[in-house]
């Protein structure tokens, strides 16, 4: 099963690296699988070429669109849609990271293909995890220490990406793991190999809000089902801090306007 699942992300991304000339229309390119790669257009988190300055040195791009990511979550103004039966967490006790990458936006851990959510009756693939800090969506104007984004994709190339938010208090055996293998220079990447329970990442609680909205980052490609949950893991403060110092100050895009989406708050 293994093996079939590896040839078909292989097509998938022989797919996706031949659209990074593509003409405007496509707006996909390898960040369609991971939101995180080196970018040739040298966009940034500060500076003249942060956020505020994406519309501009990415021209090609929808960082301008109508359904940009990430968003201030308003629970009174969403659609409360009772079950949260449309989202399965499908991943095993044994999940296998393949490496873990510093890209000089984020750290990126890579996984092995195998474990996958389904959402709407279509099944997601985890492609990889990454970090950024603070939070990128807000719940009612509050912003949290850190957000995990959990990257998967279907079979015919769609985005679900999971927002798990971060608060400080007790120390996380999950998030020392992960940390076990930083520091991670700029550029440098580690091959890991190892099996991982990612269990902790999703609580007892696992109500969490939907939108239609797009990467975080440029392209900003308006491609991704977003679930958010709504309550947040826990981590230490240490292990915040040790994440914060292998990336970049504030890597996070601001706010983007709702434009008339629906929210939908699945519990």
């Amino acid at each position: 099963m293994r093996t079939k699942i590896t040839l078909l992300f292989s097509i998938v991304f022989l797919a996706l690296f031949s659209c990074i000339q593509a003409p405007k229309k496509t707006k996909v390119d390898t960040h369609s699988t991971d939101e995180h790669q080196a970018h040739e257009k040298h966009w940034s988190y500060s500076g003249e070429t942060s956020p505020e300055h994406w519309t501009e040195i990415e021209k090609d791009s929808d960082c301008d669109g109508s359904l940009q990511s990430p968003i201030n979550i308003i629970h009174r103004s969403v659609d409360s849609v009772k079950g949260a039966n449309n989202l399965k967490i499908q991943y095993t006790p044994s999940t296998l990271i393949s490496d873990v990458h510093n890209n000089g936006h984020t750290i990126v851990f890579g996984f092995e293909p195998g474990d996958s959510i389904n959402y709407k009756n279509e099944t997601y693939y985890l492609k990889q995890i990454h970090f950024h800090e603070p939070s990128e969506h807000k719940i009612n104007g509050v912003i949290y220490p850190i957000e995990i984004h959990l990257v998967h994709i279907s079979k015919s190339g769609k985005l679900t990406v999971l927002g798990v938010l971060g608060e400080e208090g007790a120390e996380s055996q999950l998030f020392e793991f992960f940390e076990s293998f930083l520091p991670l220079a700029n550029g440098d990447k580690k091959e890991i190999h190892k099996e991982v329970d990612l269990s902790n990442l999703f609580l007892d609680d696992k109500s969490y809000y939907s939108y239609s909205g797009s990467l975080t980052t440029p392209p900003c490609s308006e491609i991704v089902n977003w679930i958010v949950f709504k309550k947040p893991v826990i981590l230490s403060v240490e292990e915040v801090l040790k994440l914060k110092s292998n990336m970049p100050i504030n890597n996070y895009r601001n706010e983007q306007p709702l434009n008339g989406r629906i929210v939908s708050y699945h519990y």
